[in-house]
Parts: C-alpha cells; structure tokens; sequence
C-alpha cells in the first residue's frame, strides 16, 4: 500500500525537482522522490529513451510495458515538452522558476543551444540548485567521450576487483566481470543526493541555490574499496578471487557448495580472525559430526589456525558439511546463532518472503490502474517512526500530468525558512569558501566502513564529526589492509616494487581507517564507565546527530536508546546502520558487507552465466552504500528538523539498500514470474552486441566496449581493420549480432588480444565508440588523465603517518564546496587525539576535571 505524503511525514515535503535525464540521473530523481520531493520527469514527445530499455511486461516491447521506466521512476509525475520549440522552452523555463532542484543529464550543450542552459535559469531563480551528470564531467580531456555502465565500471576500477580465482599457474583463463546491473549510476547517483541534500542545507543559511556537478568516472574510481589504499601505501597490486575480497595475494574460497547445487557463504573475513568465533564453528560442526580432528587443543591457537595450509583443511572440513546437506536447511542459521557471519547466497527475489524484510515492510505492492494489476516493488529504505520513506505512486504514462504540473507549480507556495546571505561565516574550507553545513555536530559512534563512511561524507560537507571509541573495542579497520609502511611516505615512495605489509605497530598506522575517517576528530571514551557514559551524555546534548553502527541492541543495553537520546536533546537525529537493521526477525544476525550481499541477492548478480558460480563483488560494496544510505538519511533528517523543529529516529541496514540496488529483478520475477539469471559482462536490457571485455597486450590487461548502434559496430569493425564482419550475415544487423554474440566475442577477443589497450580505447573513442581499459589501483593513481584533472586526491596530513593522499568527495558543489580534510584540514584521527580539545571547548571540562576522568577510567 502507497503511504501518503503529508507535511511533516516526509523528509523533503514540498521540495520541487524538475528531471531531465535518461539512466544517467533517473536514479537520484527516484530516491528524492522516495524522500518526498515533488519530482517532475520532463520527456521529449517520443518519450525518454529509457522507455525503450527492457526486460518489458509480458515481454512486449512497448513504451509503456519498460520495467526498467517503472522502477527507476516510480513515485514521478510526468510532463512531455518539446525543448526544440518555443512553446515546450517557455514552459520548461516557466516551471525551472519555481523548481528546487534541476537535474540534466542530457549533453553539456544541450541547453546552452537552446538557450535554458543553467545562467538563464539562474537569472530566473537565484535559489535553484542546478544539478549535472555526466560521463566524465563536462571539462577535462574525457569531457566529451563515451560511455556506458559497463565502461565507467571498467575505467572506475570495480571491474578488476571482479571475477573468478586464477588458474593453478595464476594466470587468468576468465575475464573481469561487472557486477549486474546499472551499478555505476546507482553509485554517481548515490554521491549526488548527497550533494543535493548538502546544498539544500546550505541554501537553508544563505537563501541561494548553486551548481552541483558529478562526473560518474569518477564517483566509481572512488568506490572500491582496500585495492586503493593498499596500492597509495605499499605499492601493492590486487588479484581478483571469487566471491571474496579481491587481495594482493589467494585466500581461502568463500563459497561453499549445497548437495543441490546452490552456494553458502561462510564468510572469512579479510581482518584475519576477527569474525571468527572459532568454539562456534566447532560446535556448528559437531552437530552434524562433521567436527573432524578440530577439537584438538592446537586449534585453539589463532596464530595456528592463520596457517594457509590449516586454514585450507579448515575449510574443507566445512565444505564438507555444507556439500552433505540441501540449501533449504539453512546451516547459515545454526551458524548466526553461533554469532559467524555466515549467509545463504540468494537469488534476488528470494527475499521477497522474508519474513524478516516483510517486517521491516520493504517491499511494496504497487497499482497500475490502466492495467488493473499491482506489482511488488522494492520500496523503502530504512525504517523509521518519525518520517517513512515515500513509495508513491506507479512511474507516470507518457504526458499524464502535462496539465497538472503546469497548473499546480503555477500555485504560490511557502518557501524553506531563508538565512542571510550577508551573515559571515566563520568556517571557511580549504576551498576559500563556506562549508554546506558548518553548524551540524555529530557523535559518531561507527564502527568500519558501513557507519564509519557516513561521517567522512558528514565531515567534507563541513560538520565538526566527532568520533568516540575507546581501546577496549578498537575499530578494526585501524588494524586492517593499507598499513602505513615503518619508512613513511619517503619508503613509499622510494619503492620500486611492492613492499611487504607490515604487522601492525599500533592503532594510527592504518591507511584504510585514516581514509574513511578523513575530517573528523577522535575521542577516547569508555562507555562501560559510568563516567564515560555521562561524558557521553553530556557531548549528546551539545549535538545535531548521533550515528552508530553497533550491533543491534548495543545501544538499548547501554540505557542510550532513542528515548533516552530524546530525554537528553529532544531534537537530536539519531541513526543506526547494522547488517539487517534493529527491526525485525533478524534479532543480533551479524553482517559484513558480503555477508549482506550474499542475503539480498548482490552477491550472485555479478558473474557469468551458470553453470559458473557467482563471482561476486572484490570488497564490501555495501559497506560503501551503506555509508552512503546513512549520509543521505542524516542530511534528509537534518533538512526536515530545519523545517519543523523536529528530530528523528532512523534504523538504516546494508540489506535494505542491497535489496533498493537489484534493479528490476523483483519487478520482472512479479510481472513476468522470471528468476534472476546473470549474463556477465552483455547489454541485454540496453540492448548491444558487442557488449563485453576482451583482452588487450599485457598480463590480465582488458578492455570494455559497448556497441549500442550501427555506428558503433561500423566503427569498431574500421578501427580493428576487420571490415568484412560489416558484410558478415551473423554481424549485419544488432539483432544478428545479439543471436549470435559467442561468435562475435570470439572474433573480436582475437582481434584485440595483441594490441595496446590504450591505443585502443582512445581509437575507439575518437570514433565515438564507448570503450574503455579496465583500469587497476595504479592506473587510477598514477595514468588516469581525466581523474588527475579533477583533482580526485587531496593530501592531508595525519599526526603520526604524515602526509597521504586521500579521495575527495565526487561530487562538486560551486558556492559550499566540500573538502575531505573537513574543518581541521587532516586526515584521520590518532587515538584519542582530541580528546582533552573536545572535553574543553564543547564541555567546558578543565583540566582537574579531566585528569578525575581519567583516573576514573573513563577516559
């Protein structure tokens, strides 16, 4: 059932964003209208090319049947106008000045040529937030190329952290795979909400809109996760391994094969033992009496068990298991209930009788009236009591509110409060210019990438973001992969190979940490004290925002839930990030980002078709989003307390965000009762042929190419001197070329294995073919002449590791822009490094006080 959207039940009510955008921006239109914005597609009379892309109803090509226009346009109204005309400019121009936000993703000049590019709108409405998409960003050496979702995942990186195991010999017999499907725009998508959300912040104080530009290169160059760090540290190159974090070297395999054919995760985590309640294993074993000789003492030394030869035994023991019994008993059961991480590997509409994600109401039914059915479509995103997600309405039919927007945008309606543009900010970034949100504080309590990435995002866009642990629960990543070499910077750069990874030498040598806490200051708090607990308290009530990432119940069981939180600061925003969220069935299930992949079906939508098994993603992509969930659900929360003076309890989990990111797979499986089958690196929606990655010159080098046209097809024929494939029935026409792509793969596999990729992709660039290498850690780093331009790495200075690159928010915001070093200008903190700085200036403790906490071991 819809919810309805009232005044205050929405987190951007009465907010109007008017779309002019195909794949590129229909993800960020989507995702404000499920925030409860007013989002307008504008449509040219033929109708958004997206219409034309499958899989469709029924499997009947009509512009109106496109499942892929119905799921990334759900909640929209609609207007067609016809920009080439005077009459469809004026009404554009008409509604642009009364809009909110503009999003354009149509060629950089396309408005400029008819004369509503974004001056004139701003002339016409100084408060508008003008938003751009593009490929590669509209300046720069690659401003004007090509691309494709399979192209920005090879040239972002993702692709090479991608794949299957190496052969025995480590040679790669499979190319890298792109996980499935339309991730790169999800990923641009996700930064410039985000972005949106920060200048609406920003427009809140100074009464002005801005440009917002997101180059989709390089929001998915930023997107990967140890390959970075481990490269910009110790010149270290990643392999790709199946279903597992891609590593510099093999690890034990992640997959585990049911008697039926199906897969298990017993997920064994690149932190070492960390998730490795090694007595539960045991126990899951023996009650099967699949134990083995694991009962011996020796096991009980973790140094032991870190053996690759006795990790290898253990995990055959427990393929072994997992092979005697059918997926349907559920052995990741017993096991959570041991406290392993481990998960099924589900297909993506195995989730939608869940009865854990029907509690949480994930999924909603959703009517078509001219069809006189309902379909089941993933509908929220998190779970909260104080303002839901909006599902809203079935995507709009091709000119259905033509006169309804019309007539309702021409209706005066109240505006955000305004601040004054003449109040002097005294925050200025690095930038030289105001922060989005310098008056936000935020106690972070997160822990690893999933809670820790939302502040980082928090602390670019300028809130003083204030990180409280304490030694007796380290965040791991201080501990993990990008350790700072003992030689510094000088030893990095001197190398000239790889280095060795070092063990680590305390808690401020980790790059990755470092990385995902860039901007913030660190405190040290015990919070098992009854004084650190009331430091706590005392930090709350001075705060904006608490986010945590715990595991669900921590902060009950501590007397700092959400009613307590309201006791303290009754406007404060409190928002948690676990695995599958604190509501429902799931109770204390432990998660990493794989193992919420493996749940939510991410996990087996990348790879080849069967009979091959999923490849997976190289790192933890839903740590990534769900950093990236809990950032948009702060901003949204802090814009609706703005408005209303009301604060808000939000319960966020990376199942959640994993099930929003399957695409139509839930659609087509309710529609057309199809399951999901991957078809590795081919086009078959936005259908093109060829669509793959072939090889090039070099050890594991590839390249992407996408051909979506008769053009391209002619091009990539010229430019491979193969012209007689244009006169080659299999290969005259696509729908030739798509009957017959094993074929066609083949001949060009052979046509661009002894060539240099590069060469390659700037040929087929010049002749407007998308294309691009798939590019490597060091490629990004150090060859990448469109990321080099866009400035994509700050250095910043950490007090013990010096100075080191780190990446900048993707997103540029022209009147607040961001900057990752946040109001301190540094990269990540040391440990406890500003404890005795934040107890003074925000408490006002002196120093007998702190010295009393400390002795109390509070500190």
């Amino acid at each position: 059932m819809m919810n309805e959207r009232t005044n205050d039940a929405t987190y951007l009510r009465g907010l109007r964003v008017l779309e002019l955008a195909d794949e590129k921006g229909e993800y960020v239109g989507k995702v404000l209208a499920g925030l409860g914005a007013d989002v307008v597609k504008v449509e040219p009379p033929e109708g958004e090319v997206t219409r034309t892309y499958g899989p469709f109803l029924d499997d009947v090509v009509d512009a109106e049947r496109s499942l892929f226009f119905w799921q990334y346009n759900l909640g929209k109204r609609g207007i067609v106008l016809d920009l080439d005309g005077a009459a469809g400019r004026s009404d554009f121009l008409a509604l642009a000045s009364v809009a909110d936000v503009v999003i354009d993703t149509r060629d950089r000049r396309f408005l400029d040529e008819r004369g509503i590019g974004y001056e004139r709108l701003r002339e016409r409405n100084e408060r508008l937030i003008y938003v751009r998409i593009s490929p590669f960003g509209d300046e720069g050496p690659w401003a004007d190329r090509q691309a494709s979702d399979l192209v920005h995942l090879a040239l972002g990186g993702v692709v090479m952290n991608c794949g299957y195991d190496p052969d025995p010999s480590g040679a790669y017999d499979t190319p890298p795979v792109a996980p499935q499907m339309w991730h790169a725009y999800a990923i641009a998508g996700e930064m410039t909400v985000i972005g949106i959300l920060g200048a609406l912040a920003f427009r809140l104080r100074k009464g002005i809109g801005q440009r917002v530009s997101t180059s989709i290169h390089e929001a998915v160059s930023k997107n990967t996760e140890t390959d970075m760090p481990d490269w910009i540290f110790l010149r270290q190159t990643h392999r790709r391994l199946t279903s597992r974090h891609s590593m510099v070297s093999t690890s034990v395999p992640s997959l585990s094969l049911t008697k039926d054919g199906r897969y298990i995760m017993p997920y064994r985590t690149y932190l070492g033992s960390f998730a490795m309640n090694w007595d539960g294993l045991v126990r899951v074993l023996a009650k099967y009496g699949m134990e083995s000789d694991l009962g011996d003492p020796k096991y009980q030394d973790e140094g032991y068990r870190g053996r690759p030869e006795v990790a290898e035994h253990i995990g055959r023991i427990t393929d072994k298991l997992v092979g005697r019994l059918l997926y349907s008993r559920d052995l990741w059961r017993d096991a959570q209930r041991e406290g392993l991480p481990w998960a099924p590997v589900r297909r993506p509409e195995e989730n939608v009788e869940d009865e854990h994600w029907r509690a949480r109401g994930v999924f909603a039914e959703v009517e078509h009236p001219e069809l006189g059915r309902s379909f089941t479509y993933v509908g929220k995103r998190w779970h909260s009591p104080d303002s839901e997600w909006w599902v809203g309405r079935r995507a709009p039919l091709l000119g259905e509110h033509d006169d309804e927007v019309l007539r309702d945008w021409a209706q005066p309606r109240p505006i955000d409060r305004i601040g004054s543009e003449a109040e002097p900010d005294v925050v200025l970034s690095e930038r030289g210019k105001p922060f989005a949100i310098p008056d936000v504080r935020v106690v972070d309590l997160s822990w690893m990438l999933a809670s820790a990435g939302a502040g980082r995002f928090l602390a670019g866009l300028g809130a003083d973001v204030i990180k409280v642990e304490h030694r007796t629960r380290w965040d791991a990543m201080r501990f993990s992969l990008g350790q700072c070499p003992p030689g510094g910077r000088a030893e990095r750069e001197g190398a000239e190979g790889p280095l060795p990874t070092p063990k680590p030498a305390g808690p401020n040598r980790g790059g990755s940490f470092m990385e995902i806490n860039a901007g913030k200051r660190g405190i040290s708090l015990n919070l098992k004290s009854p004084e650190g607990k009331r430091t706590l308290e005392d930090l709350i009530r001075q705060a904006d925002v608490v986010v945590e990432g715990f595991s669900p119940g921590t902060m009950d069981r501590l007397g700092l839930g959400y009613e307590r939180l309201k006791q303290l600061n009754p406007r404060i925003i409190y928002v948690q990030q676990s695995g599958f969220g604190q509501r429902g069935t799931f109770g204390q299930a432990r998660a990493f980002g794989p193992t919420a992949q493996a749940f939510t079906g991410i996990t087996d939508m990348s790879g080849l078709p069967e009979p091959f098994p999923p490849a997976g993603w190289g790192y933890s992509y839903l740590d990534w989003f769900g950093a990236y969930n809990m950032a948009t659900a702060t901003l949204a929360a802090l814009y609706r307390r703005d408005i209303t003076d009301k604060g808000a309890y939000i319960d966020t989990s990376q199942g959640e965000v994993g099930l929003y990111l399957t695409g139509t797979t839930i659609l087509d499986y309710s529609a057309n009762g199809r399951r999901w089958a991957r078809y590795g690196n081919r086009s078959p929606y936005k259908q093109a042929a060829p669509s793959g990655i072939f090889p090039t010159r070099g050890d594991d080098r590839w390249i992407a190419i996408s051909a979506f046209t008769d053009a391209h097809w002619e091009a990539i024929a010229g430019t491979l001197g193969h012209r007689e494939w244009l006169v080659d029935d299999r290969f005259s026409t696509l729908v030739q070329r798509l009957a017959h792509q094993t074929e066609l793969e083949a001949e060009i596999a052979d046509a661009t294995a002894d060539l240099d990729g590069w060469e390659l992709m700037d040929a087929l660039q010049s002749a407007g073919v998308p294309a691009g290498v798939c590019q490597t850690a060091q490629d990004r780093f150090e060859s990448d002449p469109q990321l080099a331009h866009d400035q994509w790495l700050v250095e910043l200075p950490q007090s013990e590791i010096g100075t080191w690159p780190v990446k900048e928010l993707p997103v540029r915001l022209s009147e607040s822009p961001s900057f990752i070093g946040g109001r301190g200008a540094s990269s990540g903190p040391s440990y406890g490094e500003h404890t005795s700085e934040v107890l003074r200036t925000i408490l006002g403790i002196d120093d007998s006080g702190i010295r009393a906490l400390e002795e109390a071991g509070a500190l």
